[in-house]
C-alpha cells in the first residue's frame, strides 16, 4: 500500500479526533473505535447507562464527517415502516409513491434500540447487511457510506426486547463509554457552562473522501501468520468449554478489517498482533454466549475472552518484507 494512502487515512483520523475532542472529553479511544467501524463500512452498538454522551458522540462523528444524520427513538409502538418508509397515495399523480424513512441517510442513530419490538428491530437487518431496503418487491440502495450507531441501556431491562444473536452479529463493534474521571468532570462543567460546542463543529471530511479512505484501508497488509492468529482466536472461542456460542466467520472477517483500519489510523501499512489483541473484545464480546452454568457462576464473557487471548500464542511481530523494502 502506498505511503501516501496511509498518510491520508492517518491525517483524516487526526482531524476527526481533533474535532470530536472539541466537544467530548476523555473519549478518544471510543471515538477511535467508531472511526475504525466507519472505515470498515461497519456498524456500532454503544452500550452504557443514560447520560454518558452516546447520542452526543454520534452527532459529533456525523458532523465531523459531513454525512447526513437521522435519529430514531426506538419505542414499543414503533413500526418497521416508521424506519424504512412506506408507499403513500399521491393525489396529484393518482398513484402510490414511496416515501423514504429515516434509514435513507448516511449515519443513522438508533437510540435505545432494545425498546422496540423484534419485528421493528428486524427492519434494520437488510439495511445493515445489504445496504438496501426492499418495499413491495422493489429494492432501493442506501446512501454511501451507511452506518448504524445503535445505543442501549444494559441496566434498565423492564419493557425492553434483547437483540437476537442474528442482529448482534450485524454489529461490527460493541463499545462502552464509561464514566468520566474527576478531572474530566471539571472540564465538562467548564466547557458546557454557556454554550454547547457541538453547534460550532464543521465537517473535516466529505462522504466522498470517506469512501476513498475505506478502500485504502482494505489495502493494508495482513501477513499469513497474523491471519492464522485471527483464525486460532476464532476457533478458541468456539471450542472453549465455557462458551455455548462462539465467534462466527462474520466476526472473524470483522476482526480482519477492523485491524486493517486501526493500523491505517495509526499510520501503519501492515497489521501487527497487538492490533488484533486490542480489537478482540470490541469485535467478539457481543457475539459470544456463555454456557448456562458459567452464567450461574457469575462468569463474564470479557474474562473468558481475556483467558483466550492470553492462551493463544501471538506471532512474533515483524515488519513485512515488502513494506520494509519500500521504506514505509
Amino acid at each position: 500500500m502506498a505511503g501516501t494512502d496511509i498518510n491520508a487515512v492517518a491525517e483524516a483520523a487526526r482531524k476527526v479526533h481533533d474535532q470530536i475532542e472539541r466537544v467530548m472529553v476523555g473519549k478518544r479511544s471510543v471515538a477511535e473505535l467508531l472511526l475504525v467501524a466507519i472505515l470498515c463500512d461497519g456498524h456500532v452498538l454503544i452500550e452504557d447507562v443514560p447520560g454518558i454522551g452516546k447520542t452526543m458522540l454520534a452527532r459529533c462523528m456525523s458532523r465531523s464527517l459531513g454525512c447526513t444524520f437521522r435519529r430514531v427513538q426506538f419505542t414499543p409502538d414503533l413500526l418497521p415502516s416508521d424506519i424504512t418508509g412506506t408507499h403513500v397515495f399521491d393525489q396529484k399523480t393518482g398513484d402510490f409513491v414511496f416515501r423514504q424513512g429515516p434509514v435513507f441517510t448516511q449515519v443513522l442513530l438508533a437510540d435505545e434500540i432494545n425498546r422496540a419490538t423484534p419485528r421493528t428491530q428486524s427492519a434494520l437487518l437488510e439495511a445493515m447487511d445489504e445496504k438496501q431496503v426492499t418495499a413491495d418487491g422493489e429494492s432501493m440502495a442506501l446512501p454511501k457510506p451507511f452506518l448504524v450507531l445503535a445505543t442501549q441501556n444494559p441496566i434498565e431491562l423492564e419493557g425492553t426486547f434483547p437483540l437476537p444473536e442474528a442482529q448482534l452479529d450485524r454489529f461490527l463493534l460493541r463499545v462502552r463509554m464509561g464514566y468520566p474521571t474527576e478531572e474530566e468532570d471539571a472540564v465538562i462543567l467548564d466547557r458546557f457552562m454557556q454554550d454547547n460546542p457541538i453547534e460550532e463543529l464543521a465537517s473535516v471530511l466529505s462522504a466522498e473522501d470517506l469512501v476513498s479512505l475505506q478502500a485504502a484501508c482494505r489495502q493494508v497488509t495482513v501477513e499469513a501468520d497474523v491471519r492464522e492468529y485471527m483464525s486460532k482466536l476464532t476457533q478458541a472461542s468456539r471450542n472453549h468449554p465455557e462458551i455455548e456460542l462462539g465467534a462466527s466467520p462474520r466476526a472473524m472477517l470483522g476482526l480482519l478489517h477492523a485491524s486493517q483500519a486501526l493500523a491505517a489510523i495509526r499510520g501503519r501499512s501492515y497489521v501487527i498482533p497487538d492490533d488484533v489483541k486490542e480489537l478482540v473484545p470490541a469485535v467478539f464480546e457481543h457475539r459470544i454466549s456463555l454456557q448456562a452454568q458459567s452464567n450461574l457462576r457469575g462468569d463474564s464473557v470479557a474474562a473468558v475472552l481475556k483467558e483466550i487471548v492470553d492462551s493463544v500464542a501471538a506471532p512474533v511481530e515483524q515488519q513485512p518484507a515488502a513494506t520494509a523494502a519500500s521504506g514505509d
